[in-house]
């Protein structure tokens, strides 16, 4: 099997350089060969081993077989010498001469058997009779045929001897069986290791295995001699030695190869390994949000910048089948139908905007395009998609048409304000008008009225309330153009209380029309702040106006009325005074005051979202600080902290004590 090919790649970075493998891990590729040479050398072993089995084995054999074949040739011997005992016994009584000697029926037997030649010696060892006479009989081997012989001599009574001489060679191949001659050449040999009788030609026996055993007493310095014809094979020429060879060449020829193989496939992975950590390098600097799902719609993959879009790790979402957990929850079966859409390869090829939830509750409007996921053989496995995230651009956009729309209502402010203040000024003169002749009229009334003609006290108390109320339109047309004049911040020595108390009677009638209760709770001998008390007025009333407003969005319940109390006091340290504005209303949720001070950012659905950003910046702008908490019991709790003079509230304390 050919390695996978790797794909050109350029020279590993530093960055993304690989630690090196440890040694012993780099050369796993040569376990199988190490592996495969124990066994060789088992086999080897084994080998040897068997080899010595089958020696010891043959040489066992051998002893045993040439005890046996000793018994049967000494046993042989005997009965001859036995038989050739009788009939000498029997010879003389008898009284046979040459010729009937010859023709005894032992002489001729013995012939027949193994004998060469049987001779009559009397006392004085002079030949009385000799068989065969002349030459040997045709069907008997001769002795230079047979090789050496022996004979056997059994003496007479008279004192004479019968001496009958035999081939060994015959007696050999007489007696040994042929399933002994057939694995052994058997030899008679002398004490000097010459042969006097084989079974086979004279041959050297070489390295075969034998085995020597004495004939004695039967034959007097003679020794049977078993040769094995079969030799055990050398361990290191047998066959299986051979299949050995071959197999170790064999598995020499494989561990090339497989180490080839190892250090391509060692190249091929260290390739896949730089080019997996340059792509997880460019998919971890990737703004994109990259997601891969099944045909299931089982994420199968999701990389660090979809992971940090919606706020969940890898690990959690990898594995994870619909519905997604960022899914925003009240649109489950919209998501679920896109899902199901998008699976059937319908999605959109230009990409489709929806909204999803971050783990921690915002809203993400995202941008997703969806395409095909496929395998390195071409088969479709699932779908590969790509997530924008377009929240910031979609913030912008509305950021972009809220301020189109600020700039096109800032413009009718600046002409209402215009309006405002040519209305102020011109209300300005009837109303002074109104209010002099008002005390015109209550000093006529006053001076014309008689004692028994007294002026009507209800014409008077109308009077005087026209005139309160007129001078009171005055003060109000007064502040409006105060404020609605373009000019620098007027800082001077002025009263909170005051200020605080000017801006809540601005609001009171708005507040009764929203049904909500007011409530001042100003702290006494509050020392004088220096501040514009125009600018510091429109702040409180700017946050009361928020509060009511906040409060009228909400139904009105009898157990728990609308509510706004506003107070006033001084800071632990005598270094701030302090202005608190609290409702019980929906409160901020969640959000901080640099959310809310943001430009252009309201919870209003009208609102323009410069007011908490102006109110800050006039507070900034008099070293003060605006906060905002959750009320403790429920609602919003806003203040605005501003710096005591120092000079002013020491002459005012030394007053008081002179006082």
């Amino acid at each position: 099997m050919s390695a996978p090919t790797a794909p050109a790649l350029p020279s590993p970075r530093p960055a993304l350089a690989l630690p090196p493998r440890p040694a012993l891990r780099r050369g796993l590729w040569a376990l199988p060969l190490l592996i495969s040479l124990v066994f060789v050398a088992a086999v080897l072993a084994w080998l040897r081993a068997n080899e010595q089995s089958e020696l010891e084995d043959q040489r066992t054999e051998l002893a045993s077989d040439a005890l046996s074949l000793q018994a049967q040739v000494s046993g042989r011997i005997e009965n001859e010498t036995a038989r050739l005992i009788r009939f000498a016994a029997s010879l003389e009584p008898r009284g046979l001469s040459a010729e009937a000697f010859a023709a005894a029926p032992e002489v001729q037997q013995g012939l027949h058997r193994f004998w060469v030649s049987l001779t009559w010696l009397d006392a004085s060892n002079r030949i009385v009779a000799h068989v065969p006479e002349l030459a040997p009989r045709p069907d008997l081997p001769s002795l230079a045929a047979t090789g050496l012989s022996a004979h056997i001599r059994v003496p007479l009574a008279s004192g004479g001897a019968l001496v009958a001489r035999y081939s060994p060679t015959d007696m050999l191949r007489q007696n040994v069986p042929w399933w002994l001659a057939r694995k052994y050449d058997v030899r008679l040999v002398d004490s000097f290791g010459d042969v006097m009788a084989s079974t086979t030609e004279a041959r050297d026996p070489g390295d075969h295995p034998s085995h020597r055993i004495s004939l004695e007493p039967t034959l007097t310095d003679s020794y049977l001699e078993l040769v094995a014809r079969d030799r055990v094979t050398r361990w290191y020429r047998s066959f299986p030695m051979a299949m050995v060879a071959g197999f170790v060449l064999l598995l020499g020829a494989i561990t090339w190869m497989l180490r080839r193989q190892v250090h391509d496939v060692s190249r091929a992975e260290a390739a896949w390994r730089t080019e997996a950590a340059w792509r997880s390098a460019m998919e971890d600097s990737l703004t994109v949000g990259l997601r891969a799902r099944d045909l299931d719609g089982r994420v199968l993959y999701v990389n660090r910048a979809f992971a940090d879009m919606v706020g969940y790790s890898p690990e959690d979402l990898n594995g994870l089948h619909p519905p997604m957990p960022y899914w925003p929850p009240d649109a489950i079966d919209e998501s679920m139908q896109r899902h199901r859409r998008n699976m059937a390869g319908d999605a959109p090829r230009g990409g489709y905007e929806a909204r999803w939830r971050h783990r921690e509750g915002r809203a993400l409007d995202i941008i997703l395009f969806e395409a095909p996921l496929v395998d390195a053989s071409g088969r479709h496995i699932g779908w590969m998609g790509s997530v924008l995230d377009n929240t910031e651009r979609k913030r912008l956009e509305d950021r972009e048409r809220r301020q189109t729309d600020t700039m096109a209502h800032h413009a009718r402010l600046t002409m209402l304000g215009e309006i405002a203040s040519t209305l102020a000024h011109e209300l300005n003169q009837p109303l002074s008008a109104i209010s002099s002749y008002n005390a015109g009229v209550i000093n006529s009334l006053q001076r014309d009225a008689r004692p028994e003609t007294p002026a009507d006290p209800a014409v008077l108390r109308a009077l005087q309330r026209l005139g309160e109320q007129a001078a009171h339109a005055g003060r109000i047309v007064q502040r409006i153009r105060q404020f609605l004049t373009r000019r620098e911040p007027q800082l001077e020595a002025c009263s909170l209380n005051a200020v605080v108390e000017g801006g809540v009677d601005l609001l009171r009638r708005e507040l009764a029309r929203q049904h909500v209760q007011l409530t001042l709770a100003l702290a006494p001998k509050l020392p004088p702040v220096v501040a514009d008390a125009v600018l510091i007025e429109q702040v409180v009333i700017n946050l009361v106006r928020n509060a009511g407003d906040a409060l009228a969005e909400q139904p009105q319940d009898a157990a728990r009325p609308r509510h706004i109390d506003v107070s006033t006091l001084r800071t632990p340290d005598q270094r701030f005074v302090r202005i608190d504005v609290r409702d019980n209303g929906p409160g901020l949720q969640g959000r901080r005051i640099e959310d809310l001070c943001a430009p252009f950012y309201s919870t209003k659905r009208d609102g323009m979202g410069m007011g908490l950003a102006i109110c800050r910046s006039i507070l900034e702008a008099h070293h003060g600080a605006l906060d905002a908490v959750e009320s403790p019991g429920g609602g919003a709790w806003f203040s605005m902290t501003l710096p005591v003079d120092l000079a002013v509230t020491v002459g005012a304390l030394e007053t008081e004590a002179a006082l």
